[in-house]
């Protein structure tokens, strides 16, 4: 839910590599300063949607609200670049809290891992050969087998991301559920996917998967020849994103469902 917050008095501003980035960085340096990320109260990230995720992950422990900026090239998570009259902006602005999913297993050699993801968790072929997946949810086998290129566990915010991309639903951000989207299911031909409450607890286990190895990805931490994959909503973090007035996250999601 989206509600007015107080000003912001500290500042960080981080920035992607991008000329446009590091030319915004300059500009608003030195026309607001610059604090360190530990004593911030706020961290401005200038770039695309990738540096984003990027900034949120590196501050994940500390939890500081990020307010983005576009200087990359699609932008849904970020803010329009406007070097003007920041701290009304934010004064104004709305915030959305964010759960990230823990994934967590074991890979063929039993390697233990643990990632977050803030968009989504997917798995992925790595060679030409299909993948097979069991899929179970709350301990209870749903599907004995799914052969595809992949699968993929998005949270509500990452649902306009890679999940909408292979077909699955958008989410709203209050919906409370997250998308278990296939991705180029060759069997069963007709399964679609299924929406999950957000307290599920989604087990995949890799079937030959010596011969049909597979990666696991969580938003861009990629760990390869993975036997064993456990995804759940993180309950222990919240991460906060900072949106210009009326141009809440919420509100983007319900618009890109009328969008063409």
């Amino acid at each position: 839910m989206s509600t007015t917050i107080p000003s912001y008095r500290k500042l960080a501003f981080v920035a992607s590599t991008r000329p446009e980035a590091q030319k915004a960085l300059d500009e608003l340096t030195r026309r607001y300063g610059q604090s360190s990320i530990e004593d911030a109260d706020l961290i401005v990230a200038l770039g695309g949607d990738g540096f984003m995720l990027e900034t949120l992950h590196k501050n994940i422990d500390q939890q500081i609200p990020v307010f983005g900026m576009n200087c990359g090239s699609v932008g849904f998570l970020m803010n329009d670049l406007n070097i003007d009259d920041l701290p009304a902006r934010l004064v104004k602005s709305e915030h959305t809290h964010i759960r990230p999913l823990r994934m967590t297993g074991h890979t063929v050699d039993g390697k233990a891992f643990d990632e977050l993801a803030i968009n989504e968790v997917s798995l992925l072929r790595q060679t030409h050969q299909s993948a097979k997946i069991r899929i179970s949810i709350d301990g209870k086998e749903r599907l004995e087998e799914l052969i595809a290129d992949g699968i993929l566990v998005a949270t509500p915010a990452g649902s306009t991301a890679y999940n909408l991309s292979a077909h699955g639903p958008l989410i709203p951000l209050n919906a409370a559920v997250l998308a278990l989207t296939p991705i180029s299911a060759f069997r069963p031909r007709r399964w679609r996917g299924a929406l999950l409450p957000r307290s599920a607890q989604v087990q995949f286990e890799i079937l030959e998967a010596n011969k049909r190895p597979i990666s696991a990805v969580a938003d861009n931490r990629e760990v390869r020849s993975v036997a064993l994959v456990n995804v759940r909503e993180s309950r222990s973090i919240a991460l906060t994103m900072l949106f210009d007035e009326g141009k809440a996250l919420e509100e983007r999601i319900l618009t890109e469902q009328f969008t063409a």
